[in-house]
């Protein structure tokens, strides 16, 4: 009995061992990373600071909205049915009792508020805007800040909250905004452009994306909620999803949630990978193609040409905002090619490693392009992705480049018969 039992426990020992040999993709990033684009906005811990010998002439600043409401009832009504279904099954267990409160709040809390920014969101833009402040404190001293925003209801008020916010350190400063449609070739060219469009609803990734997430959605989380005997659909994998949403989405509304009961943490990592693809596949360049991002080949091209005015001199505004969704920044980061916000691969199981989404578009995830002058009458540029400097350059480690040098590379990233 003893040799019998030493036996089953090798045999285990080797299944667990063999398990994790056969999956050397798989992440260990922690809960709140797991969360993705819908975590909140990490606050920076240092502030930036300029060399003495240069002096903030104009910013370039493009952000996404903060913190909000779930966009839509739509993963909170799947699962609320599911749930329902268990009910009067008589499978339902204990746990998917408590997700069915927490799904109750979560409709009742965001009622004529879906996608509506959040006091958190709120309070993420007036901290960006305070330390951008006191960064660059002299832009703002009788300068112009110029703010346009999409028409989305969550961006127009992430522009109000930061621009009030600017206004309450300085009321000297001139604040012009603008929102509505006439942004949405900036802000929102995912509805604009027709090739993009067609992508979207036909593209290749699709069969990627579905392949992906069958063979790697936890579904036995939901029997920790439906209960083992209930009868699952072929959709499964999209039902583990749209559990994933209803709670990663919980941070950005400020109400904190244990995760661990629902999703193990290996789980967790499994169902925000199959997230993380299909933004990566929907918004990035990729090797399936490069439409994704050059759909903001315009806003680009609208950096590049009012950060060239404020260095001849001819700009009126010393700051130029804009607010937009994670669809506006994720192209535009995989466009400029920005550390971990570019990756080609044909082997998308890898990609989990490499783009995280997390890193990428947080929520009022930002990037800031400050142009700088020297005491010899240089210009120069520093990048900022989430407010910490990053390199512009692949395989250049300089944060700060001259300003020709930044110009050309970028303008190197727009396709060619937009290049000036």
């Amino acid at each position: 009995m003893i040799r019998i039992r030493h036996l089953l426990i090798a045999a285990s020992l080797l299944t667990a061992l063999t398990s994790t040999a056969a999956d050397p993709m798989a992440t260990a990033y922690d809960y709140d990373q797991c969360n993705g684009s819908l975590m909140p906005y990490p606050v920076p811990e240092n502030r930036i600071e300029l060399p003495d010998s240069l002096t903030p002439v104009f910013i370039n600043h493009v952000g996404r909205h903060g913190a909000r409401f779930p966009s839509s009832p739509n993963s909170a009504y799947n699962m609320a049915l599911a749930l329902g279904r268990a009910d009067s099954l008589g499978t339902i267990t204990p746990l998917g009792r408590k997700l069915r409160g927490l799904i109750d709040y979560v409709m009742e809390t965001s009622h004529n508020r879906w996608g509506a920014l959040d006091s958190l969101g709120m309070a993420e833009q007036r901290g960006i805007a305070s330390r951008m402040f006191l960064n660059f404190h002299l832009l703002f001293n009788d300068g112009v800040v110029n703010a346009i925003s999409s028409y989305a209801p969550r961006c127009v008020m992430s522009m109000y909250e930061f621009t009030h916010q600017l206004d309450r350190l300085n009321n000297h400063v001139e604040i012009v905004t603008s929102a509505g449609r006439q942004n949405s070739p900036l802000m929102r060219p995912f509805d604009l452009d027709q090739e993009y469009i067609d992508w979207r609803k036909n593209g290749a990734w699709h069969s990627v994306y579905a392949s992906y997430l069958k063979e790697t959605a936890p579904i036995a989380a939901l029997a920790r909620v439906l209960g083992t005997a209930y009868p699952l659909e072929d959709d499964a994998d999209r039902l583990v999803l749209d559990e994933y949403k209803i709670l990663a989405g919980m941070a950005a509304m400020g109400h904190h949630v244990d995760i661990s009961p629902y999703f193990t943490i290996e789980e967790y990592n499994a169902i925000w990978s199959c997230f993380n693809l299909g933004q990566y596949l929907q918004r990035t360049s990729s090797t399936l193609s490069t439409v994704p991002s050059e759909i903001t080949s315009k806003l680009l091209l609208d950096l590049i040409t009012t950060a060239d005015e404020a260095v001849k001199g001819r700009g009126v505004a010393t700051v130029c905002l804009r607010f937009g969704h994670a669809e506006t920044l994720m192209p535009l980061l995989s466009q400029l090619h920005l550390p971990g916000c570019y990756y080609m691969t044909n082997y998308f199981d890898t990609v989990a490693q490499h783009w995280r989404d997390f890193h990428v578009v947080p929520m009022a995830s930002n990037l800031q392009l400050v142009i700088t002058r020297s005491t010899k009458g240089r210009y120069y540029m520093l990048t900022l992705l989430n407010e910490q400097p990053v390199t512009l350059i692949p395989g250049d480690d300089r944060t700060i480049l001259p300003y020709t040098e930044a110009r050309d590379y970028m303008l190197h990233c727009l396709p060619l018969h937009l290049q000036i």
